[in-house]
Formats: C-alpha cells, sequence, structure tokens
C-alpha cells in the first residue's frame, strides 16, 4: 500500500478519487438490484419449467398407462434434431436464451402400432422441449448468481473500503495540515517575541 502522502495536492487528489467513488456507487448498487430482480426472475421460471416436467410425467402416466407394458417397444421414437440457442443480454450479462429446437419422430405405423402412439409423440416432445428449456433456465440462474455475486463484491468494495478510506485519508491530512498551520502561526508569534525582546 502506497504511503500517505501528507500535502494539499494529496488532499485534492483523494479529494477527487472520493468524488468519483461516491458517483460511482449509486449506478453499480441499482445495477445490483436489477440482477438480483433478474436472478430472482430466472430462479421463477426454472421452478415453473421443474413443475411443468412433475406435471407432464404425471400428465402421460395418467393418460398413457399402457407405457408400463414392456413388451410395447417404443424406443427412439422422437430423437433431438437441431437446437439454436441465442443469447439475450440481461442488465449486460449475456444469458443463453432458446432460440428454437427441431424434434423428428421416427416414422411408425398406424396400423402396427397402438392408437395411443400419437398422444405419447406429443407428450415425448413436449417433455423433450421442457427438459432443453430446463437446461437453459439452470445455466441462466447460474450465469446471473455469478454476475450478481461480482457486482455485490464491487458495491462492498467500494461502499465498505474505498469510501471509507479515502474519507479516514483526507481526515487524517487535514488534521496534520491544521496541525502545520497551527505550529506555523506559533512559530510566527514566538519569533516576533524574540525579535521584540532582542530590539528591546
Amino acid at each position: 500500500m502506497a504511503r500517505l502522502a501528507y500535502s494539499k495536492a494529496s488532499l485534492s487528489k483523494i479529494g477527487a478519487k472520493l468524488k468519483r467513488y461516491k458517483k460511482f456507487l449509486p449506478s453499480l448498487d441499482l445495477k445490483r438490484q436489477q440482477l438480483a430482480a433478474e436472478r430472482k426472475k430466472a430462479q421463477l421460471r426454472l421452478k415453473q419449467t421443474e413443475l411443468d416436467i412433475e406435471q407432464c410425467y404425471k400428465q402421460t402416466a395418467a393418460m398413457l398407462p399402457m407405457l408400463a407394458d414392456k413388451t410395447i417397444h417404443l424406443i427412439d421414437l422422437v430423437k433431438l434434431e437441431h437446437v439454436e440457442i441465442g443469447e439475450e443480454n440481461v442488465v449486460g450479462v449475456h444469458v443463453p436464451v432458446l432460440e428454437k429446437m427441431t424434434v423428428d419422430v421416427r416414422p411408425y405405423s398406424l396400423f402396427t402400432e397402438p392408437h395411443w402412439v400419437d398422444q405419447l409423440v406429443v407428450q415425448l416432445k413436449l417433455m423433450m422441449e421442457l427438459k432443453i428449456r430446463q437446461k437453459i433456465d439452470t445455466q441462466r440462474v447460474e450465469i446471473l448468481g455469478l454476475a450478481l455475486k461480482k457486482v455485490t463484491q464491487r458495491v462492498n468494495l467500494f461502499d465498505k473500503v474505498l469510501i471509507p478510506e479515502a474519507q479516514q485519508d483526507i481526515r487524517k491530512i487535514r488534521i496534520y495540515l491544521s496541525d502545520m498551520d497551527t505550529a506555523g502561526v506559533v512559530r510566527a508569534k514566538s519569533t516576533k517575541q524574540k525579535r521584540l525582546r532582542e530590539a528591546g
């Protein structure tokens, strides 16, 4: 750490720094609040996606109890063909967003497969999309969480370290300069009295 220079130039320099810190802190704190709100939104969205997945499982089980029959072979009925993930700027943070996805359905015969396979295909496609959304929602929560942590650390650095340090340094320099002024006045008076004594 640099030694503190007890001078008017140093006082002016630290004063300007303190002014900058105080000017920068509110916008940094606003960003922290916005990121906290966005992360909360992302967490709620993830929770909703997870509820939708649970609901989809229950719905499928209720609609298609025959899926429990292991003799029916419906492996690879649907396959994820393509996923396009874009990027969204949220309060200056780049987070993933699902642009589009393509699910490929394996051709099946309407005569040889059970009649409920159509409904199963719909449910499988829905579940596949929900699982992709869940992955993206989780990433969004993590990315926003890290950004929030970083900004919070910076807010704390300004609020709890840099600003109080600058204020303390200014106080020290002012006291020192004031003491020097007082000492200067005392020296001047004593020099004047000494001259008067010598003259008299």
